[in-house]
């Protein structure tokens, strides 16, 4: 492999807390020398002069969706790879929603087949190469070898979440950890899998949200909803199912990951149980930080999510509850539609929306450049604290350990459109937009 020397590049190091501009040396797959003006290199490198670029570790996504199996025409696995990796991201989860479902090791044993078959394509061209073939006309930059990819397996075998899978059964073929990503009913069976998880040490996430409550809603309860004539989802159709699912934990001592937080009422409730010491974390989507339901006056069906975009006070405390360390890391729910699934009536769309490619540039024009995070916070709850969520481990970025890296250029300008943008779907509100910052080149 051709070694790089990246010349006075500024390096994000979340695991050290160091923000520092210096020169890197890549090689062979891993970091050789991080040092000022390094000068003995290998002949054949390849050097980059890295002024204004931003190198960090990896960005690690806790949990999105993936078409494969199931669903193809909106993402395949090789899609969706590709899409991660051109976002910077060098580790993925998805989450068991497919069909058929990840509830058993077979489908496991499939998935994990069909992503080493993407992993053999390591070459950049040939990974180029296939989405020119879909699209002659595409323009965004080549992604590298595709990232790493876990597996959530599912917790009960239906719906309505009355019967649970073989969870050792799972958990001896590999997955990450155990969820479903859609709201429970059964809180007598949770209380069961929460104990019977206890010996198999796994991530167990669970989506608090209360159905009943939710009714036929589809945008937060507050004065916009009102104004835009939209059913609203009351705010206690999370927080109920969180302070429900807290006690639970504090019974059985279980460590619990919360997915989808989007109010001020549950970063507060996440915020005392933690100084209670319950064993919990908590994660909410990158969408949440940006947009709230001001936004939904374009009555944009790309708008509609699961949870819904919170009203401005839900926005500020989710952003300070990211900060402060209350919430822990940044999920990217990556959620791709079809054109025809989502060009509908906002009410009748399907909730969801993409982010890999879009989720930092957006976060850090609007949280970093603004000066509300530092860098360091924005990538530690990108890449770190997710990793520690999944009881995964970020290298430092220092001499022989392997690069595993994101080379983020804050000043890139590029349109969104599905012509530079390797996933398959394009169901986002920043279609057609003009987008400042793109990450350049990924390590994985």
């Amino acid at each position: 492999m051709t070694s790089e020397l990246l010349q006075q590049v500024r390096v994000i190091d979340p695991v050290s807390g160091t923000d520092q501009i210096t020169d890197v040396l890549i090689d062979d797959g891993y970091i050789r020398s991080v040092a000022n003006n390094i000068s003995d290199v290998p002949n054949d490198t390849h050097i980059r002069d890295c002024h204004g670029l931003v190198l960090g570790p990896g960005l690690v996504d806790l949990y999105s969706h993936c078409g494969e199996p199931g669903f193809e025409e909106r993402e395949t696995l090789l899609s969706l790879l590709q899409t991660a990796a051109a976002g910077g991201f060098t580790r993925i989860s998805i989450l068991p929603d497919t069909s058929p479902a990840i509830d058993n090791p077979a489908v496991v044993a499939q998935l994990q087949k069909r992503g080493g078959e993407v992993g053999q394509m390591r070459k950049t061209r040939e990974i180029s190469q296939t989405r020119e073939k879909q699209n002659p006309s595409f323009s965004s930059p080549t992604p590298p070898t595709p990232p790493h990819l876990n597996i959530w397996g599912a917790i009960s075998l239906d719906v309505a979440g009355k019967q649970m899978t073989e969870l050792v059964d799972l958990a001896a073929v590999g997955v990450v950890g155990f969820t479903d990503g859609q709201p429970w009913e059964n809180f007598g069976l949770v209380r069961r899998v929460l104990e019977y998880l206890q010996p198999l040490r796994k991530p167990v996430a669970f989506w608090c949200c209360d159905r009943e409550l939710i009714g036929n809603g589809v945008m937060r309860e507050g004065p916009d909803a009102i104004r835009l004539g939209l059913p609203f989802i009351p705010g206690s159709a999370e927080t109920s199912a969180i302070a429900a699912l807290l006690e639970l934990v504090t019974a059985t001592s279980t460590p619990v990951h919360i997915m989808r937080v989007s109010t001020a009422r549950s970063v507060e409730l996440i915020a005392a149980a933690k100084a209670r010491g319950v064993p919990i974390t908590a994660s909410t989507s990158w969408m949440h930080l940006l947009l709230d339901t001001q936004a939904i006056k374009s009555y944009n069906s790309s708008l509609k999510l699961n949870p819904p975009l919170g009203n401005p006070s839900d926005l500020i405390a989710l952003r300070q509850g990211v900060r402060t360390g209350v919430i822990d890391a940044i999920a990217i729910d990556h959620t791709p539609y079809t054109y025809e699934e989502k060009t509908v009536a906002f009410a009748e769309a399907p909730p969801g929306a993409i982010g890999y490619e879009l989720a930092l540039p957006l976060l850090w024009q609007h949280l970093v450049e603004t000066g509300e995070f530092t860098a360091l916070e924005l990538w530690k709850a990108l890449s770190m604290n997710p990793a520690e969520c999944l009881q995964q481990k970020m290298s430092t970025l220092a001499p022989e350990q392997k690069a595993e890296l994101a080379l983020f250029d804050p000043q890139q300008t590029w349109k969104v459109d599905k012509q530079n943008l390797y996933t398959l779907s394009s169901n986002t509100f920043w279609l057609g937009q003009q987008l400042t910052g793109r990450v350049v080149r990924t390590w994985c």
